[in-house]
């Protein structure tokens, strides 16, 4: 099934339309025709059956002919990642995580952060393509970039955890895992969290665990822990 996006969509949409950028896709470059099987999601966990009833290059129309909607998740998952020095790194890690099932990421800078800056817009887009390619209804929310300190500062409900690689009283993540309990969870840049930011994060009630016996990258870090947390969850219930 190839799926296909539009957020302004819901259970009482009977017919719309495509923007001109998504209905050239359509219709040049997949040569889809009127009458034409369309499934779209609102990212929202509901996918529409569609027919083409109009197949323009600048306006692509089709009518709903059925709604399914996905069950919602037991649990949530929200991944507070340093953003990492290469670029594409980060982005590989939204891409896998969107795979596998990630529902909110939010980017975090940390005292040993290389990188400041980000580009939101493009890291929505890689979201969408790979909730797109996976045939996921549920579109994972991006909050905008923030300092660690802030992100502490937030009410966050469930399990919270921070990996860190100190040599410090630590459980395994998955001995601290509790079946369909939503699950926050901290990952650090390159360098690690500093003291400072594991103190503080333990003050606020996060638990230090590990992610196994080998020092992962930030980026493998984050995929470990994402799947991990999916995986028991699947296998919990």
């Amino acid at each position: 099934m190839q799926l296909f996006y539009n957020p302004n969509i819901d259970e009482t949409t009977e017919t719309f339309s495509f923007d001109k950028e998504e209905s050239r896709h359509i219709i040049k470059v997949l040569r889809k025709k009127d009458a034409d099987i369309l499934h779209v999601t609102n990212g929202l966990g509901l996918l529409f059956e569609t027919e083409i009833t109009l197949a323009s290059d600048n306006k692509c129309i089709v009518e709903v002919l059925s709604i399914q909607k996905s069950p919602e998740p037991k649990f949530s998952l929200h991944l507070a990642v340093a953003p990492t020095k290469m670029n594409d790194r980060f982005e590989w890690f939204l891409e896998k995580a969107t795979e596998i099932g990630i529902q909110e990421i939010t980017p975090i800078f940390c005292d040993r952060s290389e990188r400041k800056v980000i580009n939101a817009e493009r890291f929505e887009k890689i979201i969408l393509s790979a909730m797109k390619q996976s045939n996921e209804t549920f579109f994972p929310k991006l909050n905008p970039a923030i300092s660690f300190k802030e992100f502490i500062k937030q009410k966050n409900k469930g399990l919270q955890f921070i990996a860190h690689c100190e040599e410090t009283d630590k459980k395994s993540l998955k001995e601290a895992l509790k079946p369909n309990e939503n699950v926050t969870l901290l990952i650090g840049p390159e360098g690690d969290f500093s003291e400072k930011e594991i103190a503080l994060a333990i003050e606020n009630n996060f638990q230090p665990v590990t992610l196994g016996n080998t020092r992962l990258r930030t980026e493998t870090a984050a995929v470990v822990a994402c799947h991990s947390v999916v995986f028991f969850n699947e296998v919990s219930n």
